[in-house]
């Protein structure tokens, strides 16, 4: 069953976090996708651009209408995310678990109710 795995952040946390720290963080980071991969358990890895990257968009007349995002007013954003395939929720858990920093924010783990496709 595929899952997917998502990390929330803010602004405020990213600034706090030490710039000395962000790179044996980025190596942890690396290690885990890598000890996955190789598992076959994760799919893919995706860190998301800071919230003022975001945009909305909408059809207007049948064209893109784009506005500045993100959509909610929140101090909280997605900030990654991770395509699982794992053979119960259980090893959901446990991968999740095995995320750095888990021990200090919390993995949001979703089960994937349907997926098309996109190599067809």
């Amino acid at each position: 069953m595929k899952y997917v795995a998502m990390i929330y952040g803010n602004q405020a946390k990213w600034d706090s976090f030490p710039a000395e720290e962000w790179p044996e963080a980025i190596a942890r980071q690396e290690a885990f996708n890598e000890k996955y991969r190789q598992t076959g358990e994760l799919l893919g890895a995706y860190g998301l651009a800071d919230a003022a990257g975001a945009m909305l968009v909408r059809r207007k007349d049948g064209a893109p209408a784009v506005t500045d995002g993100p959509y909610l007013e929140t101090k909280e954003y997605l900030a990654s995310f991770y395509l699982l395939d794992c053979e119960s929720e259980e090893r959901a858990q446990q991968i999740a678990a095995d995320m750095p920093f888990a021990d200090v924010e919390p993995v949001e783990l979703w089960p994937i109710l349907h997926e098309s496709a996109a190599d067809l």
